[in-house]
């Protein structure tokens, strides 16, 4: 699937996942969402956030894990 808001770049933040523009690492994002904070608290902590950023990773997260594949066990 097809992220806009999200970019992957070796010499940005040595490749992780960021928001687009920014050096934010959607890890980061997801974190803070993990550790109970809301949209909003994230977006007071990283100004140059907007609540379609936040949104956008975890979406991103959320077809990264969809798209991992499992093997049986035998």
């Amino acid at each position: 699937m097809d992220h806009p808001r999200i970019s992957e770049n070796p010499k940005v933040m040595f490749g992780k996942p960021v928001i687009r523009g920014t050096r934010i690492p959607v890890e980061i994002i997801l974190r803070l969402l993990g550790n109970g904070h809301s949209v909003e608290a994230v977006i007071e902590s990283y100004p140059a956030l907007t609540r379609d950023d936040v949104l956008a990773a975890q979406a991103f997260a959320a077809d990264f894990l969809g798209s991992w594949r499992t093997v049986a066990a035998e």
